[in-house]
């Protein structure tokens, strides 16, 4: 079978080397893709919001199969586009991948179906989320632009000028579009966060193993929200108790809601988690596979992705057992220097083979460019370095010995990965 994986990031890149591993599989191309990736796929220039753009191509290139990784062209409605000219697909259609596309659909869709949430009120003008903060005067609390923002629409205000700035640089600097025309205001919820992705067919939920992501840009969990700086899988916290919790009380209640609704749901889920005190609640969901969690999760996996992907959109999911591999993976994010805000491109890379790997680790590449043979930075998250191991402690000390001998200008990266996880770990 020929394959077409739609995006351009360390996650597609992951998702193409676990494809590769296929034997059903003959051929495999990307779009947009990049210098990384067009080691092991065939890589065309179209974007990946180019629903008619990307149409045309599955069609030139007679593909069976186009998997469709990243959010915005899921919420465009590219899924839909792609299945009514006869094409197969992993995603989400548009009607589902809202769950994502919308905070206050999803905030309305927990509340209505009694699912565990933070508290929350939804704001369309400036001055009434204002008036509300100053009334509640609880901090720090939560604001959350309404639709999509490279994962950097959330901002945890401290106290009520962050959180006046906030909803001001949102509605009326518009500095996420019109992802900021609508807010959530929400309550601020303790605990350690727990990522877990899930393949589902709309009928039975398959949990995938579970993933600590890192937001913030610098070590001990300070600086700017960006869109990842690294994860480990699986994530401690994450116990079987906890996971019999989120199977009864969000993951089928989530996809029970989403039928119920209309919005059947086919593609993976994520679910964002944070265990509190008063039990596991979700933070956010995404309609794909999340960024860099992907990196320590997909290597983990065993069973043909492609079985999956069959068997999910065949809604045959629950007759597919799935086998894991032991152990555990880490991911460590080289991003560019000034990474989540400003920051210079096409920076030559070092250290890297001729198939942009390390012997040490896998190099998952998120913003590359390959010109004459040469990888170069294109992207504020550069490289996902990636390493498995029996351990936790031996996973972390491979990633970061790769990452100690790639190289390129003003690269940076936390040098605290994992610990948290360590530190649950006793």
């Amino acid at each position: 079978m020929k394959v077409l994986v739609v995006g351009g990031g360390g996650r597609e890149h992951a998702i193409i080397m676990k494809l590769a591993e296929s034997p059903r599989i003959s051929k495999l191309y990307c779009a947009p893709g990049n210098g990384g990736i067009a080691k092991y796929a065939d890589c065309y220039p179209v974007a990946a919001t180019d629903l008619d753009g990307m149409l045309a191509l599955a069609k030139e290139l007679a593909v069976d199969w186009v998997f469709v990784a990243p959010d915005d062209p899921l919420v465009l409605g590219m899924a839909d586009l792609l299945r009514e000219n006869g094409f197969k697909v992993f995603g989400p259609s548009k009607a589902a991948a809202i769950i994502e596309g919308s905070k206050v659909f999803s905030k309305n869709l927990m509340k209505q179906y009694g699912i565990p949430t933070a508290g929350y009120e939804v704001f369309t003008d400036a001055d009434s989320a204002i008036a509300y903060l100053k009334e509640q005067n609880s901090y720090p609390t939560v604001i959350k632009a309404d639709g999509l923002a490279l994962g950097k629409g959330v901002i945890i205000a401290q106290n009520e000028d962050e959180a006046v700035a906030a909803v001001r640089s949102m509605m009326e600097d518009k500095i996420f579009g019109e992802s900021g025309s609508r807010l959530v205001v929400e309550e601020f919820l303790t605990g350690p966060e727990i990522s877990v992705l899930a393949f589902t067919d709309g009928k039975t939920v398959a949990p995938m193993i579970s993933s600590m992501d890192h937001k913030r840009a610098l070590d001990g969990d300070n600086g700017k929200n960006t869109g990842g700086m690294g994860t480990v899988s699986p994530n401690p916290y994450y116990t079987d108790a906890i996971a019999e919790e989120c199977m009864q009380n969000i993951f089928l209640p989530t996809v029970n809601a989403m039928n119920a609704e209309g919005r059947s749901f086919r593609g993976c889920l994520y679910f964002g988690l944070m265990a509190t005190p008063k039990g596991v609640k979700v933070i956010e969901y995404n309609c794909r596979f999340g960024d860099p969690e992907t990196q320590v999760v997909l290597p983990m996996l065993e069973t043909d992705l492609m079985d999956i992907m069959e068997a999910v959109e065949a809604q045959t999911l629950a007759e597919l057992p799935m086998q894991w591999k032991q152990g555990a993976c880490a991911c460590v994010i080289m991003a560019s220097g000034g990474y989540p805000e400003a920051y210079q491109k096409h920076k030559a890379i070092a250290g890297l083979e001729t198939n942009g790997q390390h012997k040490k680790a896998a190099v998952y590449h998120a913003g590359t460019l390959l010109e004459d043979d040469v990888f170069y930075t294109n992207g504020g998250r550069v490289l996902g370095v990636t390493a498995g191991a029996d351990t936790l402690e031996d996973a972390l000390a491979k990633a970061y010995a790769a990452v100690r001998e790639i190289s390129f200008e003003a690269a940076h990266w936390r040098t605290d990965i994992g610990k948290r996880a360590l530190e649950a770990k006793g």
